[in-house]
């Protein structure tokens, strides 16, 4: 019988294959040609011809995405900008089918493909509770860090959110509370900036990056259209906040139909950071290391999506 074998937080497997059997002769012997160096033997090598190594394409498009739609957004619109990912699963408009695309590994849609696709954020209950397996033992240590990671912050959260109708038809204003104590935690207007989807074909989901501004507002009168209850767990590492949640949505009042849901997301933690880090990027009168910050903040944002979506298949 197989013995099966488990698999880290990064999705690799734990098990390494045997070494390879050498076949020339070990260092310092004469090989075949006579001379004392082994075949197998090679020099350390250079990043490229010309010693620098590329930018990742990937990441810098990310980051430029992003970069765009804060110093873009339109004038006046003030509020606190949310930069968050969410893992789902990329159809087509109009069909139940997960999109498929004539590409091998990860890829960044273009905007203008948009249209034609829907983004499902809903993950099924067994990916909800991977996610919340993975994620504890990561706070709790049973999963073992590189040295000097830094800690993970944890809380449990219940929220209600009841959406009211804005100036506009198109506009909602949602109200946050506390469930235990319905203290009001917020009242804001979300404008969508923009969104862009990552197509995943290897993997058990894709993911999308969306850009918003979060206006504060006064409370609305009148009747919420729709409420929602939120379960969910918060982890903050560093910079970053990855929300494991299940929203329980209810549709025209208490007697309305119910729909239950689990969703995965990472966002940017702290808001005025991005913000200065947005204006210093690429700002050549600034040492290197401020006018990079904005990308190695974008840097960890992508790598925490990457690496929870090759986890999605547990």
């Amino acid at each position: 019988m197989a013995t099966p074998h488990s698999r880290s937080p990064t999705g690799d497997d734990d098990t390494r294959p045997a070494k390879r059997a050498r076949h020339s002769p070990p260092p310092g012997t004469m090989n075949g040609n006579g001379n004392g160096h082994s075949a197998d033997a090679m020099s350390p090598l250079s990043l490229s011809i010309l010693g620098v190594e590329p930018l990742d394409e990937f990441t810098v498009e990310i980051a430029d995405f992003i970069h765009h739609h804060i110093v873009n957004r339109p004038p006046g619109l003030t509020g606190h900008i949310e930069v968050e990912a969410k893992l789902g699963v990329l159809k087509g408009k109009g069909t139940d089918q997960r999109l498929a695309l004539p590409v091998s590994t990860e890829t960044v849609i273009n905007a203008g493909y948009n249209q034609e696709l829907r983004f499902d954020a809903n993950m099924s209950m067994q990916q909800h509770k991977h996610f919340n397996m993975l994620l504890n033992d990561l706070k709790t240590g049973v999963h073992q860090r590189p040295p000097g990671s830094s800690d993970i912050s944890y809380a449990h959260l219940h929220l209600k959110d009841s959406f009211y109708e804005g100036e506009h038809r198109s506009e909602k204003i949602r109200v946050t509370r506390d469930e235990r104590t319905n203290e009001v935690l917020e009242t804001l207007r979300k404008v969508r900036l923009g969104d862009m989807n990552v197509y995943c074909p290897k993997r058990a989901c894709d993911w999308r990056i969306s850009v918003n501004v979060e206006i504060p507002v006064e409370h609305p009168v009148g009747t919420p259209t729709h409420t929602r209850k939120k379960d969910r767990i918060s982890y903050t590492h560093e910079e970053l906040r990855i929300d494991l949640t299940q929203v329980t949505s209810q549709q025209g009042g208490p007697s309305g139909p119910t729909e239950i849901t689990h969703e995965l997301e990472i966002e940017v933690a702290r808001p005025a950071l991005l913000m200065e880090l947005a204006s210093k990027r690429g700002d050549g009168s600034l040492p290197d290391q401020e006018r990079d910050a904005f990308n190695e903040l974008i840097r960890a944002f992508v790598n925490n999506a990457r690496i929870l979506v090759r986890n999605a298949d547990g």
